[in-house]
């Protein structure tokens, strides 16, 4: 593939970060400026919530072009799981520089309230970057919604292997609400002549940003420690091996995801006890083979014989 092939592939593979970091940079931009003309505590946070965001989308295209890597003698299985790393770091930011910032900055405006001077330009980048966000958001629910097959939209999120997908439709979703919140509050303190609404606002971004941030962190530390394959896959190895005559019976089946896109398999199986150790090879390779063709994810198999009485089963 020519390099410039390479790059659209590249980019249209992730679409999704890329319609997210071009829409956070403009819409930053936008609320600092409004930001520092009228002085609104809420439209500070937003501008803060957008810049962190774009750190995010950076952050996460660099750990999948970290991931990317080949296997080598140190990391046999590929560096794959550095993505869940680097989605890691990202609930890290969110809760502490996102929510944290904005908690801070709600309570600093309460204790020290001032009018907002402009309200009118707060509505004016306020909608601009709700259409900018809600953008973002449809691509990022569609290219979502394209892999969740007939899972709810939970179970596709808890089941996800693949970070920057679910953390953007986090992201956006959390962005469009506080959103609603700073222009709620830029309302109430301009309508109750009370500007330190305009700091409860802030807080209240930070909430929605930190109880995202826990959800993301959770998600991402499961796929750090290791998580296995979709169910339904699993239950077709399993019919692999339980078809063939010359099992008798299949003790488990571990797998993990070493990386969205790569899977390890480890079998344990009772064979025949008159099975030959040349003709247990070519069965092995046969089932191997067979196995591989349910998932083009499936980078490694290791069949393991052993007795039904001696495997550890859970």
């Amino acid at each position: 593939m020519s390099e410039t092939g390479s790059l659209a592939a590249h980019f249209k593979a992730n679409i999704v970060l890329y319609g997210a970091l071009a829409a956070n940079l403009g819409i930053a931009v936008a609320k600092f400026v409004a930001a520092g003309i009228s002085g609104s505590s809420s439209m500070l946070t937003e501008g803060i919530h957008s810049l962190v965001d774009s750190g995010n989308q950076v952050l996460l295209l660099y750990g999948q072009k970290r991931a990317d890597r080949k296997p080598d003698p140190t990391h046999p299985f590929g560096y794959g799981r550095e993505l869940y790393f680097w989605a890691f770091v990202v609930a890290i930011l969110i809760f502490a520089v996102g929510a944290g910032v904005s908690i801070y900055e709600g309570f600093v405006h309460i204790a020290e309230p001032h009018a907002i001077e402009d309200p009118a330009l707060n509505y004016i980048v306020l909608g601009i970057a709700f259409v900018m966000e809600g953008a973002s958001w449809f691509i990022a629910v569609r290219e979502f919604d394209r892999g969740r097959g007939e899972q709810t939209w939970w179970q596709a999120i808890h089941r996800s292997k693949d970070p920057p997908g679910f953390i953007v439709l986090f992201e956006d979703s959390a962005a469009l609400i506080g959103l609603m919140i700073a222009a709620l509050g830029v309302w109430a303190s301009t309508t109750f002549a009370d500007p330190r609404l305009d700091g409860v606002a802030s807080v209240l971004i930070g909430g929605v940003l930190a109880g995202v941030a826990g959800l993301l962190a959770r998600e991402a530390k499961d796929l750090l420690i290791g998580e296995a394959a979709d169910p339904v896959l699993i239950a077709r190895l399993r019919g692999v091996l339980e078809g063939h005559a010359q099992i008798e019976a299949v003790n488990h089946i571990r797998t993990i995801h070493t990386s969205p896109q790569a899977i390890f398999v480890a079998v344990s199986a009772d064979f025949a006890d008159d099975l030959r150790m040349g003709d247990a090879e070519t069965l092995i390779e046969d089932l191997e083979r067979r196995m591989k063709a349910l998932s083009p994810w499936i980078t490694s198999i290791y069949i393991r014989p052993e007795k039904r009485g001696d495997a550890v089963v859970w």
